[in-house]
């Protein structure tokens, strides 16, 4: 039992030294050249994991105030999942939940992190849509058009899409800044923005169960106070066609 619990002990150890080598101290009997191994590996897999899934957000720091960053996450988050898939989601959820931002931080940081982090989480999510209740050709004026599941309204209050390290706005938009981030049927990954009508249809088709196209379109004419709802009815079309297009919409349900 007593070797059990040194064992254990020399284990949180190990373990602490290699996520806060500063503030605890490796064990008496190995050498630091051997801990110098584990330090390096541990966390330099983590901090090249989060470079790549955070390519932009990395760009707008110099190599120390990443490194600050990058081992702020490593040293106090535990992670849920031992995937590294989903390395980029712990991350995020550190930024938003335990992380306290520094005057030298973006003010956009947690906006562009999770802009980024969709990209990697659209890839990876499985697409369960059973195409035997759908229409691929169907007409999405007259039938109930059929969202993807593989794609996601965003709003932001920055235009995060746009951020980059000549590009740092020190404000936010005045109005919201829709975007759709889709993976299509070659499992490409890409985003459109969309403006405030074409949002509203995302919305409408998102919670649709049984209402036509049309009957979308419509409802948007007259939450538009329009004094033509033929003209919504045309624009919406050209809408829902790109969308269609694009595999945002995946088709029609069947009959």
């Amino acid at each position: 039992m007593a070797e059990q619990v040194n064992f254990r002990k020399l284990q949180r150890q190990f373990c602490g030294h290699i996520r806060q080598p500063d503030a605890v101290p490796a064990p008496d009997d190995v050498e630091d050249r051997r801990m110098a191994v584990y330090r390096d590996l541990f966390f330099n897999s983590i901090n090249g994991l989060l470079e790549a899934g955070f390519p932009v957000l990395r760009s707008l720091y110099d190599d120390a105030a990443w490194l600050r960053l990058a081992r702020s996450f490593f040293a106090t988050h535990r992670c849920r999942t031992p995937y590294f898939a989903r390395i980029s989601e712990e991350f995020l959820d550190f930024l938003q939940n335990e992380y306290e931002p520094l005057d030298s931080d973006p003010p956009f940081l947690l906006e562009l992190a999770h802009y980024e982090w969709v990209e990697l989480a659209l890839m990876v999510l499985d697409d369960d849509t059973d195409f035997s209740t759908i229409d691929r050709h169907g007409d999405l004026l007259a039938e109930i058009p059929v969202l993807s599941p593989t794609a996601w309204l965003l709003s932001y209050r920055w235009p995060v899409q746009h951020i980059s390290p000549a590009f740092r706005p020190s404000q936010p938009l005045d109005q919201p800044n829709h975007l759709i981030v889709y993976r299509n049927g070659d499992d490409e990954v890409g985003f459109i923005e969309a403006n405030a009508v074409t949002a509203r249809l995302f919305e409408l088709l998102r919670d649709n169960d049984n209402a036509s196209g049309r009957l979308l379109l419509e409802t948007i004419a007259r939450e538009l106070d329009h004094p033509n709802p033929a003209v919504v009815i045309d624009g919406g079309l050209q809408t829902l066609t790109r969308l269609y297009k694009l595999d945002i919409i995946a088709g029609t349900r069947k009959h």
